[in-house]
């Protein structure tokens, strides 16, 4: 039987989870807390769906269930970094987004480097706190290699996510967060054990040739969405979020991991921006002709990025999330197993 529970009593059992698999406070309470994100937004995907993901990284030894991250707060740069110290990155993020959004509204522009942390779920919760706190912001980090270049025929790029959002007062932020590959790897092995054909265009085999297989896509590599053009923005992503805050790039991640089935280990950047900064001294209100332009798009019909899961977000809030019973009995066994749950 599904049973629908609060927001907050959700956060509660994923946390019991997670602290009874031996992560501290500061590593269960973060990632317990975009966990239930996810499900209050309708996103199954990046809900409880990814609890085990993070207790077989755990067990792996590839991630410090007792991590305390540290802020190395440069205090004359506008770049903060946190050393996430071999934890998860979303504690590292919790640490750092203050001190990110002090120092952007002081300078106009900040930089937040998270190193040496094992990345977990979207990044569409990390962007949403930034512009909670009234500013714009890009975010993004690799992956481990899974993804062709356009043109290659060997796995190098990782899926390499990336984010952009926009403060809108008294509204939801204008977000968006995507893979820069044609698809998640998710949903080819979702593709494989419903027995479907790929759509043309998502894969290539182990030779390099074009497949509709999901085997034999996921023996060989997916490719970037857009062709070349995607292919680029993910090559930046490496050299932005990889190289250039000296952390592991996605093939790198891959040789460290050593399979895909563990949440990948990397660094991430966050890049926050205050609009009233930028235009000063320029006519116009930048929120408000951000406004204008949001209307005329909406005008159009057209749909903003978000507004389905802010639409679940608000159903969720007023009736609590539903979780199957399935989903109830995978929580139940989690909480008593832990990370014997888990191969």
């Amino acid at each position: 039987m599904s049973q629908t529970l609060t927001i907050e009593a959700l956060q509660e059992r994923v946390e019991t989870i997670f602290r009874k698999s031996g992560l501290n406070a500061i590593q269960a309470g973060a990632l317990s807390r975009v966990i239930v994100a996810g499900e209050r937004d309708a996103c199954k995907s990046h809900g409880i769906y990814r609890i085990e993901g993070a207790l077989r990284t755990v067990k792996a030894g590839k991630v410090n269930p007792d991590a305390v991250p540290e802020l190395v707060d440069q205090k004359a740069s506008s770049i903060i970094k946190v050393d996430a110290k071999g934890g998860f990155a979303n504690p590292a993020f919790e640490l750092g987004v203050d001190a990110l959004a002090e120092r952007a509204r002081s300078n106009g522009l900040a930089a937040l480097v998270i190193n040496d942390c094992t990345h977990f779920s979207a990044l569409w919760p990390e962007v949403e706190a930034v512009t909670d706190r009234g500013l714009a912001a890009l975010v993004m980090c690799p992956s481990y290699a899974t993804v062709a270049p356009t043109g290659g025929t060997k796995p190098l790029l990782g899926t390499n996510p990336f984010a952009f959002g926009w403060p809108r007062s008294g509204g939801s932020p204008y977000v968006f967060d995507f893979a820069t590959s044609v698809a998640a790897r998710g949903e080819i092995e979702l593709h494989r054990r419903a027995g479907k054909q790929l759509p043309e265009g998502w894969a290539i085999d182990a030779d390099g040739q074009p497949t509709t297989e999901p085997e034999a896509a996921l023996t060989g590599a997916m490719l970037p969405f857009g062709g070349h053009k995607g292919s680029a923005i993910s090559t930046m992503i490496e050299l932005l979020a990889g190289i250039m805050i000296g952390d592991l790039t996605s093939p790198e991640v891959l040789d460290y991991l050593g399979t895909t089935t563990l949440a990948p280990r990397h660094g991430e950047l966050i890049l926050a921006f205050s609009p009233e900064a930028f235009a000063a001294g320029r006519p116009g209100d930048p929120f408000a002709r951000a406004e204008a332009l949001f209307e005329a798009i909406a005008g159009q019909g057209a749909r903003l990025p978000s507004q389905r899961r802010y639409a679940a977000r608000a159903i969720s809030r007023e009736a609590g999330i539903t979780l199957t019973a399935d989903e109830i009995k995978q929580l139940d066994r989690l909480e008593d197993l832990g990370l014997g749950s888990v191969a």
